[in-house]
């Protein structure tokens, strides 16, 4: 693990950082022979990249979509930075700041919410002309108050800074996911046919119900990502579509078999039916018994 920005800086032969909590790299300095780093490296600390060039093209769903124009990633403290997303053929910058920089502000307790932390490369945020504008606004603003001399203003000026360079983020990354609604949709249309096999074969009855973990790895997308996706285009988390998916097989059993409520609730996956009522009743605010009684009538 790489511990702290300066001994970074010192791998990478740039001089030291003018506050050891916060620099900004522009790639093109950067002399250093970077290929030990090839088989992936930790840091202690966040980095925000935008990389103008990427190699290659990224899949998005079944598809492979080209990404010539760059775009930001994120990497938060202890994640694994792999060999792929550090391709050598690009130039950009990147911001690198330790937690204890942010850690008294707002912002230290709210990073947390930023998803995109959590987003795999291959989710990276692309950006538009217009977008990259002001994302590079940010930059140079950055990069000025760091050349400046560090005064007690210093610090309340540059978190500032990196909160609004993650707000224009988040919005840019709510607009991705609008624009790529192609895309998406093909993942939505994939998730519910998995679910839909899912929930109609045994696999419940032994491995429980279907993990976002188990979702997400099968289209081959990160879960944080999975959900916000799925949050920005229907208003529901992975978690909420299993639940949903789960709820509407456990109706269909309900109405066409004589199954015990236990025995359909192991059936679903339920280690005990008392759980497997409650979720049903939270979802459809009448219990299975209810439920199936309503065919009665």
């Amino acid at each position: 693990m790489i511990q702290s920005i300066s001994e970074l800086l010192r791998m990478l032969h740039l001089p030291k950082p003018m506050h050891p909590l916060v620099a900004l790299v522009d790639y093109k300095d950067i002399r250093a022979d970077t290929s030990h780093l090839g088989m992936g490296y930790v840091l202690n600390f966040y980095k925000i990249s935008f990389k103008k060039h990427f190699a290659g093209q990224i899949r998005y769903g079944q598809g492979y979509y080209d990404f010539e124009e760059g775009g930001l990633s994120f990497t938060a403290p202890n994640q694994v930075i792999a060999a792929a997303e550090e391709e050598k053929d690009y130039s950009g910058y990147t911001l690198l700041f330790h937690p204890d920089f942010i850690r008294n502000y707002t912002i230290g307790k709210n990073i947390v919410k930023y998803g995109f932390f959590a987003y795999s490369v291959a989710e990276a945020l692309y950006l538009s002309d217009k977008e990259k504008q002001v994302i590079f606004s940010v930059f140079d603003a950055i990069a000025i108050e760091l050349d400046n001399n560090i005064d007690q203003f210093s610090q309340d000026v540059l978190v500032t800074q990196i909160e609004l360079l993650l707000n224009y983020s988040s919005r840019f990354y709510n607009r991705q996911f609008i624009t790529r609604k192609v895309v998406h949709n093909e993942l939505i249309v994939e998730m519910e046919s998995y679910l839909n096999g899912f929930f109609n074969s045994e696999k419940p009855l032994f491995g429980g119900p279907p993990t976002v973990q188990q979702v997400a790895a099968h289209l081959k997308v990160s879960p944080r990502y999975l959900s916000d996706m799925l949050r920005s285009l229907t208003g529901q988390t992975t978690q909420q579509h299993i639940h949903n998916k789960l709820i509407d097989r456990a109706k269909d059993i309900l109405s066409t078999s004589n199954l015990t409520i236990a025995e359909i609730a192991y059936q679903l996956g339920f280690e005990y039916p008392q759980s497997f009522n409650k979720l049903f009743k939270n979802k459809t605010r009448v219990s299975p018994l209810e439920y199936r009684q309503s065919f009665n009538n």
